[in-house]
């Protein structure tokens, strides 16, 4: 299994913290219980931590036109909103919740230039509450694909993320599913698609990120 670079001092520290809690084991080594609860939680934490920052080898072929999850996770939201950044225009809003086991790897939903990119500070609310795609610490993007049309989406944090990762800017070309960025820790997605694109996903699927379509263009 693959670990992605976000994870590496998260990593670092879970095997610190790990390696604590087995020394004081040590010193009850006379009671088998406290032991044994220590070294398990040791256990459980460093594998928490690895599982968390895998980097799954996920194939695919992406098919022009295509707008994919840039998640794994589930849609919690499919609705027509007004989108008062950058578009200032009605768009249909798809948002993927992710827990904290799912992959946080953030891959791009469709190809083309990045025509807007902003970071914004803010709150950190649930990631399913309703006010987090506004109010909460978020990247928006804005990237236009080559038949013209723009889609825009936004990393959020939520209430255990406390650090979005972002790798890509404004006026870059980005390909079919690259890697944008990461959210550590529980957060949420939203995609915001023109008036006339087709949605291929329902309210509680599970999709998969750079695989899972989520309409087309």
């Amino acid at each position: 299994m693959r670990l992605h670079k976000e994870g590496t001092v998260s990593i670092i520290l879970a095997l610190i913290v790990g390696s604590i809690l087995i020394y004081i084991g040590s010193l009850f080594s006379e009671y088998f219980i406290v032991q044994l609860i220590l070294d398990l939680g040791a256990v459980y934490i460093i594998w928490m931590v690895v599982y968390f920052f895998r980097n799954p080898d996920r194939r695919f072929n992406a098919v022009d036109g295509n707008v994919y999850s840039p998640v794994d996770g589930k849609v919690v939201a499919i609705e027509k909103v007004f989108v008062d950044e950058y578009l200032n225009e009605e768009r249909i809003q798809v948002s993927v919740f992710m827990s904290p086991f799912n992959v946080h790897i953030n891959w791009t939903p469709i190809a083309g230039v990045v025509k807007y990119f902003k970071y914004h500070p803010g709150k950190f609310l649930v990631a399913w509450h309703p006010k987090s795609s506004t109010l909460n610490e978020r990247t928006t993007y804005v990237v236009e694909h080559k038949n013209g049309k723009s889609v825009l989406f936004r990393q959020i944090a939520g209430a255990l993320a406390r650090r979005i990762v972002h790798y890509s800017k404004e006026g870059d070309t980005l390909t079919d599913c690259e890697e944008f960025g990461f959210i550590k820790f529980g957060s949420r997605v939203d995609v915001f698609l023109p008036l006339d694109s087709v949605v291929k996903v329902k309210i509680d699927e599970k999709v998969s990120g750079r695989t899972s379509v989520l309409a087309e263009l």
